[in-house]
């Protein structure tokens, strides 16, 4: 390499230095703010996750001491006084509602399921839960055209529970009497995807109990 060339490579070198210098003088609060934003920004998302994962034991561990409580009334009395927001008081009105059926308390149970199927914050998974929860909690007690029209609801394609709210719009057509057509329910039933194996063979059962053939068309 002759003098020249190097001499012109030292001058290009000293350039860039003096160009990187002063674009540093120029933004380098901008670069300093960004590195402190992201730094806070990553400290005060660990303590979210550090705070979320603290809530989700506190839950946790207060719903299983209240479930070890043996009186289902005075268990829903427990889970009652459980402080929590969002999913988790979802999750945990649910609960009140399954102990107060057990409980024989039909209006507790009630009064829980409607305030979660009502609750347009909440995920549908949980809303349609519990609104099929409510309606075969209710039984006989609801009438017979309203089940059928809220079961119609929750058995759309797309719904969650669809295939356990056709369960219940067949069995309902067994509290009506009407066995054909309780059989053909539980037929179409057993063509649904992705069924459970439980489910299926709660409709298989159901159909041999009606007097039909399940491997009918």
């Amino acid at each position: 390499m002759s003098n020249t060339d190097s001499f012109i490579e030292e001058v290009t070198e000293e350039v860039r230095r003096d160009r990187l210098f002063a674009f540093f003088r120029k933004y380098g609060w901008l670069l300093v703010l960004a590195a402190v934003a992201v730094v806070g920004y990553t400290a005060w998302n660990q303590y979210r996750i550090a705070q979320e994962q603290k809530a989700a034991r506190a839950f946790g561990d207060a719903v299983s001491a209240a479930e070890l409580v043996k009186d289902p009334a005075a268990r829903v009395k427990a889970l009652e006084a459980i402080k929590a927001t969002g999913g988790r008081e979802a999750v945990l009105r649910l609960l009140i509602a399954s102990y107060a059926v057990q409980a024989g308390d039909t209006k507790t149970a009630d009064a829980a399921l409607q305030a979660v199927a009502a609750n347009g914050k909440l995920a549908p998974r949980l809303r349609d839960l519990a609104a099929l929860k409510q309606i075969m909690t209710a039984g006989a007690s609801m009438d017979a055209a309203a089940k059928e029209a809220a079961l119609g609801a929750l058995s759309q394609a797309g719904r969650p529970y669809r295939p356990l709210a056709l369960e219940q719009l067949a069995l309902l057509k067994v509290q009506t009497g009407d066995t054909q057509g309780a059989i053909k329910a539980f037929k179409e039933l057993l063509q649904e995807p992705g069924l459970t194996q439980a489910l299926r063979q709660r409709a298989t059962s159901m159909i041999v109990a009606l007097g039909g053939n399940p491997a009918a068309g």
